[in-house]
């Protein structure tokens, strides 16, 4: 098997690389992209594995690997499911949303930052702490008084 090019390993080992990738994820698209990136890797390395010989055992080498990598990884992203759940219907205030951006702006940097983490992103106070590379009770007075100045801003009170 050492003469065969890439293109005809692919055309004739391809289907069970996938089958192989299938049973590694469990799912039809990660498969398909787990044999895609496991040869990629191996065909910027064509030449030397096709003098080895042992083609097929390093791509499923490559393909384990990068699964593992995958895994260890904690990859969380969306799952895509049969029926979409039905999503909340929320209508935006865009002249709030333009004021409130307009009020962030006028906050110093580390008190615009603790807002953001904390309420846009949800993060809590020792998770904000962690990424700003600041104390939690850091964290608690520039929350305190970014509220403090965002309830008095001239921007919040002509709309009361």
């Amino acid at each position: 098997m050492s003469d065969v090019s890439f293109e005809e390993f692919v055309a004739s080992r391809g289907r069970d690389l996938w089958r192989t990738a299938f049973l590694l994820t469990g799912d039809p698209h990660k498969a398909e992209d787990l044999v895609q990136t496991a040869l990629m890797k191996c065909w910027r390395r064509w030449s030397s594995i096709a003098d080895d010989g042992a083609v097929e055992a390093y791509v499923r080498r490559a393909m384990v690997t990068t699964y593992t990598d995958w895994w260890r990884r904690r990859w969380n992203a969306e799952r895509p499911t049969e029926v979409l759940p039905e999503g909340l219907s929320v209508e935006v205030d865009h002249g709030l949303r333009q004021d409130t951006l307009a009020a962030l702006a006028t906050l110093p940097r580390g008190q615009r930052a603790v807002l953001v983490l904390r309420f846009y992103e949800d993060l809590t106070e020792a998770q904000t702490a962690a990424a700003l590379g600041i104390s939690v009770g850091t964290v608690k007075s520039q929350t305190s008084r970014a509220l403090g100045a965002l309830r008095s801003s001239t921007i919040f009170q002509e709309q009361a």
